[in-house]
């Protein structure tokens, strides 16, 4: 057991408040939330460690998964009790309108579609990490992802092929070169990492990841998980011929059966590209 895990699991067992099915739940949630924390990139945690990066990403990736909006407060709420307990409660917003919780609208037709800018990468100074960002803007890449990388590996003529132990749950995958900026971003990379990866020789996965939110956050280049989303409604727009609802294209009620099904082949296509198992997620990214 890993020591997040641990510590949690005895914060619970000495902090007993609420019935018993309410204290079996906290810790069953608290558990997952150690493993995913894990699967972040936060390997050496401990209880006393909760900061507002960790919250973040946790309901990034919660939103990403598509979970019920109920689902993510009940989660937010054990977050506050975990901080609460660690005398911590100021590591957590208050209210979850703060996170984009309250309402379906980030599944919806709101976008957050975000790209990825010169003045930002003129900012950052770890040629890693810009490009990184780079990766992640051009493929639609997560952050853990753009990071493991092998440029060289990857790199199929046509295609980016992802191994397994880069992604998110195992899962390779494979993501179309269509154009001659994917090309160029691909080539330079290769050229940076030669035959490694995009973590300096010298670094582990975990000191390149700080060091790449060190970056991120001196730069200003906030809320990076929107190169993905600006991936996916730039490939929606090329498959359909029209802009994705939250990109202000027309909703599923106005679509024409043909368009629906074109609509349809469209996300099952964007939702392998970035990896996801199940073609509803592509709601958060397009809008429904």
């Amino acid at each position: 057991m890993r020591n997040l895990n641990y510590e949690l699991k005895q914060l619970c067992r000495r902090n007993r408040d609420g019935s018993y099915a309410t204290q079996r739940d906290r810790e069953r949630v608290l558990d997952l939330v150690a493993n995913q924390l894990h699967e972040l990139g936060y390997r050496h945690l401990a209880a006393a460690s909760l900061r507002p990066k960790h919250v973040e990403g946790l309901v990034e990736r919660w939103q990403a998964e598509g979970l019920a909006v109920g689902t993510i407060k009940n989660r937010m709420a054990e977050l506050r009790w975990w901080a609460e307990k660690i005398g911590k409660q100021n590591v957590i917003a208050r209210d979850n309108d703060h996170y984009g919780i309250g309402n379906r609208q980030y599944v919806t037709n709101v976008s957050k579609a975000r790209q990825l800018t010169g003045g930002e990468l003129t900012r950052i100074t770890d040629p890693y990490t810009a490009m990184s960002l780079r990766l992640q803007a051009a493929f639609g890449l997560r952050r853990g992802e753009s990071i493991k990388i092998r440029p060289e590996w990857a790199d199929r003529g046509d295609r980016l092929a992802l191994k397994d132990t880069w992604t998110k749950g195992g899962r390779p995958r494979e993501i179309p070169i269509r154009n001659s900026e994917q090309r160029q971003v691909l080539d330079e990379a290769k050229a940076l990492a030669g035959r490694g990866s995009l973590i300096p020789a010298e670094r582990s996965y975990v000191e390149q990841l700080r060091r790449f939110e060190y970056q991120c956050a001196a730069a200003g280049a906030h809320r990076i998980h929107g190169h993905r989303h600006q991936y996916a409604q730039t490939r929606y727009r090329e498959l359909t011929g029209w802009p994705a609802p939250a990109a202000g294209g027309p909703r599923s009620r106005d679509l024409t059966p043909s368009q629906r099904e074109a609509d349809r082949e469209a996300r099952l296509t964007i939702s392998e590209e970035l990896g996801h198992e199940r073609e509803q997620i592509t709601a958060v990214y397009l809008g429904r």
